[in-house]
């Protein structure tokens, strides 16, 4: 299978960004550029999405995380910093779990640590994508998800890439997160950050619930932001993201 990638620069860290559900890599072009000039940035396409292939198969956070792998053998990677959004969470915590060598650091970007809901519920969330009218089911979930951004540009933008994904892609993901092997509460002892957009769901229990599992954890919850808070705040996204790894010493030595 075909795994599309996009590389920047030749800075001597090297920093693999990973999207959520039904996007692609160019969710990342305002970060992959901005860190260019001091690492190697990557930005792939899960199977599934974009430019990679989409064949008719399951798609687990395990086959994602075996072609982040690949992605990065490919490149020539040993290691690197993962950047996973939403759906990108549980990808780069498997791919944790699998290649725990090669992970340097994780940046969890508004993606959950534990199940938003029992797997009944999530059954229910997933029959409607199910249905023959996919294309006008899915619009509700991703104005949900935009809110409140409110540039029209980039509500287009991700509107646009996420209606492009194929049914099967969806709904095999949702169903893959299903998976309660995903959700075991095993420790993640490298540096992580961690930016969430407020909403109930990152109360103070969740906080402690991660804090529990990261001894290493930047964590902040920032308001008035979307789910999409790379492109809705890009500027103060990537400036968080570059103290983070400057401080551990990762990326702008």
């Amino acid at each position: 299978m075909k795994v599309h990638y996009s590389s920047y620069g030749n800075g001597p860290e090297t920093l693999v960004f990973v999207h959520g559900w039904l996007c692609d890599r160019t969710f990342w072009d305002g970060q992959v550029k901005a860190f260019g000039d001091e690492a190697r940035a990557i930005a792939i396409d899960l199977p599934g999405h974009g430019e990679s292939d989409k064949p008719e198969i399951d798609y687990t956070m395990q086959l994602h995380a075996d072609a982040v792998a690949a992605v990065m053998r490919k490149a020539r990677m040993e290691g690197a910093a993962l950047i996973g959004h939403s759906n990108g969470t549980p990808v780069i915590r498997e791919f944790y779990r699998r290649y725990p060598e090669k992970v340097r650091a994780l940046v969890i970007v508004d993606g959950a640590l534990r199940p938003f809901a029992e797997k009944e519920e999530m059954a229910k969330f997933i029959e409607p994508l199910k249905q023959p009218d996919f294309h006008a089911t899915v619009p509700p979930f991703i104005d949900a998800m935009l809110r409140p951004l409110k540039n029209a540009a980039t509500r287009a933008k991700i509107k646009a890439a996420m209606l492009s994904a194929p049914q099967h892609v969806a709904v095999s993901e949702m169903e893959a997160i299903t998976n309660p092997d995903l959700w075991r509460p095993d420790r993640i002892n490298v540096p992580t950050l961690m930016i969430l957009a407020k909403q109930p769901a990152w109360n103070a229990d969740y906080e402690k619930f991660v804090r529990g599992l990261i001894p290493d954890l930047d964590y902040h919850v920032w308001p008035g932001v979307s789910h999409f808070l790379m492109l809705d705040k890009p500027e103060e996204f990537n400036a968080a993201l570059k103290s983070f790894l400057q401080k551990r010493r990762l990326a702008g030595r």
